[in-house]
């Protein structure tokens, strides 16, 4: 990696088509790495069973139509496989790791045992207490077991950690033993998202703060792996009319649905802008300029409420 060069990275999940809010994000990612004269990677996080494989393309043309670019070839997390297992491998070497066979509901039904009750989202740790007897038993019943990391907290199944945000600040929250590997084999988020920033050199983070209280965990399990976790950049994401994150319930709100309305791709990327505080543009090609006029101080730190308008004409 270039010394005191930003690296962002913009990493959807192709399970459908971007909505204003996916495309929203991508702007920031985009404006925070260009304002700093950096470069902007892509990765599809693919991992997931909902993947399709139409929405690969749609995405990548969807955000090239509102008037940004990154830099090289987007990669995909499901070529990427065996570096996940390696560094499982070494966690497991190392005796970080734990087979789990709960399920949610057995999860659920343990939060609240007489052995005392777990931070909320916290995993209760129980078969991290599971005698060899039991763990046998477990195994001889068939149930493929998930992998979970073994936080080494004194007397309890979770720490706190406090981590530090460009736009929010500091934030604390609860590193527990956390899933690296699904019980189908599949490496977790929050274990391919650490492997993956490192190997690309990514520096800067920029995503929706939904994803804020995942972050302690990233940043325990990197220091773990002897990797430098990015500078991370929590940005408040798009409602919907009803106060809930924006999803297709809410109506026409991908790129397509607006085109289809008759809004212009400019139209939807002035849309975005102005949402952000900022100055819409006569052309794609002012981006650049924009950019490096843009100030992150400036920024909203409230959700946009996004309702739905007549198409524009």
């Amino acid at each position: 990696m270039t010394e005191g060069l930003t690296i962002g990275r913009w990493a959807p999940s192709p399970t459908g088509d971007l909505h204003l809010g996916n495309l929203r994000t991508a702007l920031l990612a985009w404006l925070f790495a260009r304002s700093a004269g950096g470069r902007l990677l892509w990765r599809f996080e693919d991992l997931d069973s909902a993947v399709r494989p139409q929405f690969y393309e749609s995405q990548l043309r969807d955000v090239a139509a509102v008037g940004l670019d990154w830099d090289g070839e987007p990669i995909r997390q499901s070529n990427r496989i065996d570096v996940y297992l390696d560094a499982i491998a070494n966690l497991r070497q190392r005796g970080l790791t734990y087979e789990c066979f709960c399920t949610r509901r057995e999860i659920a039904e343990a939060v609240v045992a007489p052995h005392g009750p777990s931070p909320e989202g916290a995993y209760p740790g129980t078969c991290r207490r599971l005698t060899r007897s039991q763990l046998s038993q477990r195994r001889g019943e068939g149930r493929p077991p998930a992998i979970r990391l073994r936080v080494d907290a004194p007397d309890t199944q979770h720490l706190e950690l406090t981590v530090a945000d460009r736009q929010l600040g500091s934030y604390t929250g609860i590193v527990d033993d956390f899933v690296i590997q699904r019980g189908d084999g599949t490496s977790a988020y929050n274990l391919a998202v650490v492997v993956d920033d490192a190997a690309q050199g990514v520096n800067q983070v920029v995503r929706g703060d939904d994803l804020l209280p995942s972050t302690p965990r990233q940043v325990h399990l990197a220091r773990l792996l002897g990797l430098d976790p990015p500078e991370c950049v929590h940005v408040p994401l798009v409602l919907g009319p009803q106060g809930r994150r924006l999803a297709k319930r809410d109506g026409a709100v991908t790129l397509a649905d607006r085109l289809a309305l008759g809004e212009a791709p400019l139209y939807v990327l002035n849309l975005l802008l102005t949402s952000l505080g900022l100055e819409p543009v006569t052309t794609v090609d002012d981006l650049p300029a924009l950019a490096e006029r843009f100030d992150p101080t400036a920024l909203p730190t409230q959700p946009w409420v996004w309702t739905p308008v007549a198409p524009a004409m």
